[in-house]
């Protein structure tokens, strides 16, 4: 299928898509908050930058796209019909590297959260997840994961 806009259009738009303070990452963190624990952002220094690091846990939490990151199952993780080599590509290595810097958090000691942009879209989901979430940090697992097609929620 050929694209509906020109290339430089389509270039602006991918340009603007963010990689930080994303809109269901805000939610998660405005529910943490108000649920008393702290956080720092985008830690630099630890791999794949999880969104949230709760150092007093020795937790972080990444707050994954579906689309981007391939939630498995989930209906927000389609495939765009152009350059279909180009997008298994790219899918195939953000997998491989969030794969690989979960399992580097899990061999230093951190315990490791994925919450799905899917259990983030509306405000029920949202609470569930903060729960879930909040319960998750007070106990001893080291991983978690929530999005809508899990049994969490």
């Amino acid at each position: 299928m050929v694209d509906i806009v020109d290339r430089q259009t389509r270039s602006r738009m991918m340009a603007a898509i963010r990689g930080k303070d994303t809109k269901p990452e805000m939610v998660l963190r405005r529910a943490l908050h108000s649920r008393g624990f702290r956080y720092r952002l985008h830690g630099k220094g630890l791999p794949g930058r999880p969104d949230l690091i709760l150092a007093k846990h020795l937790a972080v939490i990444f707050v994954h796209g579906c689309f981007w990151h391939r939630h498995e199952g989930c209906r927000y993780a389609t495939t765009p019909e152009s350059r279909p080599q180009f997008w298994a590509e790219k899918f195939t290595e953000n997998v491989r590297r969030d794969s690989a810097a979960c399992n580097a958090l899990l061999a230093d000691g951190w315990r490791v959260a994925t919450i799905w942009e899917c259990a983030l879209r509306k405000p029920p989901s949202v609470e569930k997840s903060a729960e879930v979430v909040e319960a998750w940090l007070l106990s001893e697992t080291r991983e978690l994961e929530i999005g809508q097609t899990h049994p969490e929620l």
